[in-house]
């Protein structure tokens, strides 16, 4: 028996800590959120992804409270939190800036939502040296702010945030101001944390990776919206429209009409360019417009054309990204459509096989591409 899966959003049973309900927020005219319906679980690492201005922060401020729905309700625990002010929520948040008082040791500043409760002082001790073990930070308690260093920083607003035993911590581009090697693992250690406190956490982010590293669930956002709110390797694997393809990660997006043809479709792209072969769950009508999205890691790149796989075109490689353990490789066709293939750098650079302006193949299966409406 393998361990079971954490998937609470696939459970009847399960009763969500969060609801938005037609959840609608306009500031004047302008609609931030539209009419949004979406749950989440205990537990949960959520992430709210999407560019600047899609909504996400309105989303976040609202659960907050420094925000209220202009129509609709948000639930926390089955109440509804628009008349609870933002203190008396079981509700924290650690802001990118992560807003320590500079004066105050890393001991007193993880104490201070605990003293101005007014908890005892032994129990207030026992909870500032429980946060400063899960955060790793015993020997720096007595350091001001200033005298660590940035990673250690947000720890310690990380702590302070958890310290009062919140149901939900809201964390808003809580690694924005780290170097990439150091955002990298304290990703690794946010989600540590969050397994081991069990608070939900939701993170706005509008780093893809970022989300797709540490979340449970990902909400991809554009004007107002969720567009799709699903696991990591579903968004990746199977977007819901061209949108979501584009956002996240590399691929190549090919525009062409899909006719049905056997257990799938073919697909018209380009003059004087073969007709592509996808399957799909969804159902095409002939002539219809389509958009096949495929990951440049599901492409084949040879020299000679391989007659193995339904899908083959010929092109010029016009750029190559050395990324040390990959190459990825943007072809041309004759006809202008640029594709994207990705080749592991098994060998040395001298014997690759591939460089500029080489004419090339590139192949794939007929389920390595998504075919999506728009």
């Amino acid at each position: 028996m393998g361990e079971k899966t954490f998937e609470p959003w696939n459970d009847p049973e399960a009763k969500p800590l969060i609801q938005f309900k037609n959840v609608t927020k306009r500031f004047g005219t302008f609609t931030a959120i539209d009419d949004q319906t979406f749950d989440i679980y205990e537990q949960e690492f959520f992430a709210l992804l999407g560019p600047s201005g899609c909504g996400k922060t309105t989303m976040m401020r609202m659960l907050a409270g420094f925000e209220k729905p202009t129509e609709g309700t948000i639930l926390l625990g089955g109440q509804d939190i628009a008349p609870i002010p933002p203190n008396k929520r079981a509700v924290n948040m650690m802001f990118q800036s992560y807003a320590l008082f500079p004066h105050l040791s890393v001991w007193d500043n993880i104490a201070f939502g605990l003293k101005r409760d007014g908890l005892a002082k032994d129990k207030i001790e026992a909870r500032v040296a429980e946060m400063l073990k899960l955060t790793r930070l015993e020997k720096f308690g007595q350091r001001k702010p200033h005298q660590i260093s940035g990673g250690q920083r947000q720890r310690v607003a990380l702590a302070r945030s958890l310290a009062k035993a919140p149901k939900l911590l809201l964390l808003d581009e809580p690694l924005g101001a780290l170097d990439a090697k150091l955002r990298q693992d304290t990703q690794f250690e946010l989600m540590d944390i969050q397994e081991k406190t069990g608070t939900t956490f939701v993170i706005v982010t509008h780093d893809q990776e970022e989300a797709m590293t540490v979340a449970s669930r990902v909400a991809v956002m554009d004007d107002g919206k969720i567009i799709q709110a699903d696991t990591p390797a579903r968004i990746y694997e199977m977007p819901n429209s061209a949108y979501v393809a584009d956002f996240i990660g590399d691929v190549t997006i090919i525009e062409g009409r899909a006719t049905p043809s056997g257990d799938g479709y073919d697909i018209a792209f380009a003059e004087d360019q073969p007709d592509l072969h996808a399957k799909s769950d969804i159902t095409f009508t002939a002539g219809q417009t389509c958009y096949l999205a495929i990951r440049p890691e599901k492409m084949r790149i040879s020299a000679e054309k391989p007659d193995d796989l339904p899908n083959a075109v010929r092109g010029k490689i016009l750029d190559i990204a050395y990324l040390g353990n990959l190459s990825t490789y943007h072809v041309e066709l004759p006809g202008g459509q640029i594709i994207k293939a990705q080749a592991a750098n098994t060998r040395r650079l001298s014997a690759r096989p591939f460089t500029w302006e080489d004419e090339v193949w590139l192949s794939w299966t007929a389920t390595a591409g998504v075919l999506l409406e728009g």
